[in-house]
């Protein structure tokens, strides 16, 4: 298993690398720091100009094989460069990085974690009304894209904090201090979006992974035993149904990436997903090229934990290892 894990973080390895010289190509080639400079009242002189951007190693006149030589030298020994205005990415880059974390992983596993139950739920139930709701929820939710989500659950929030004349939800923004209590009031709207949304993909996935053991040979066999239907499903139909989810739930990081996006600019968070559409509005090259690294990074740290879990869930997958 170890051999294994290793091979795959090798070819993880190589997937960032690949995926982020492309972005810094795509990036390089494709947005202008320069027309910001030029667009300034009063207009600084043509010299001044490309002075700056070739201090911060931005100039599109600059040719694009040097500037990605100096751009990756940069980032083999830890840095990602300077922003448009001089600014070292590092440290607002970890800064962001822990506000997208914040926003992104309790939801993700709250969605997951549900979306299971209620596949595996509304399986066990199929053909009954418990299905019938949850598969109509499930596609009520895929069919709403997360920033119409989010502005539901807003109104919903506001209207029941206009009811009880009390302050029982805010989202607005970053969240104030107060303790663990006004945190949890603050996370709790941003956290639904996000585990509603993964929660309808993981759900209806899972409940087609669970009619397929409904009838299996083993499941027969344990209800043979003695177990009754619904232990018999718990503990050997679902543990095999949700190998094949995990990968599933890799590949849902995507997904999720995108839908923290949306959530981040409804929510007021200033996390990646904001300061990359903040960077390619301005042209920003550098920023775009360290968010979209770090987005390959987790989908292959994703794609690591979704190996350990399937080996964890399923004896052969350590065998095959």
């Amino acid at each position: 298993m170890a051999a294994f894990l290793l091979r795959r973080l090798v070819r993880g390895l190589v997937l960032v690398l690949l995926a982020s010289s492309l972005a810094y190509l795509l990036a390089a080639y494709a947005l202008r720091p320069r027309a910001e400079l030029e667009g300034r009242t009063p207009r600084p002189p043509e010299a001044v100009i490309d002075a700056q951007l070739t201090r911060h190693n931005l100039n599109d006149r600059t040719p694009l094989a040097d500037r990605f030589r100096v751009w990756a030298t940069g980032v083999a020994h830890g840095s990602f460069g300077r922003t448009r205005e001089g600014e070292p990415v590092d440290g607002e880059l970890w800064r962001r990085l822990g506000v997208s974390a914040r926003l992104l992983l309790p939801g993700t596993v709250l969605g997951c974690v549900l979306g299971v139950l209620l596949g595996a739920y509304a399986a066990i139930r199929h053909g009954g009304a418990a299905d019938h709701a949850v598969t109509f929820l499930g596609y009520l939710l895929l069919a709403a894209p997360v920033f119409v989500l989010a502005v539901l659950l807003q109104t919903a929030a506001a209207e029941a904090n206009d009811a009880t004349g009390l302050r029982l939800l805010t989202w607005v923004g970053e969240p104030p201090g107060g303790g663990p209590l006004e945190a949890v009031r603050h996370a709790a709207l941003p956290t639904a979006t996000i585990a509603l949304a993964q929660a309808a993909l993981v759900g209806r996935y899972q409940r087609a992974l669970m009619l397929d053991v409904l009838h299996a040979d083993y499941v027969r066999t344990a209800r043979a035993r003695g177990l009754r239907r619904r232990d018999a499903l718990l503990r050997h139909g679902l543990r095999v149904a949700l190998v094949p989810m995990t990968a599933h739930a890799a590949a849902t990081s995507g997904p999720v990436l995108f839908g923290g996006v949306c959530a981040e600019r409804v929510f007021g968070r200033h996390g990646l997903g904001a300061w990359l559409v903040e960077a390619i509005a301005r042209g920003d090259v550098h920023v775009a090229a360290a968010v979209t690294c770090l987005a390959a990074c987790a989908v292959v740290l994703t794609g690591l934990a979704a190996d350990v879990l399937s080996g964890i869930l399923d004896p052969r997958v350590r065998a095959a290892c």
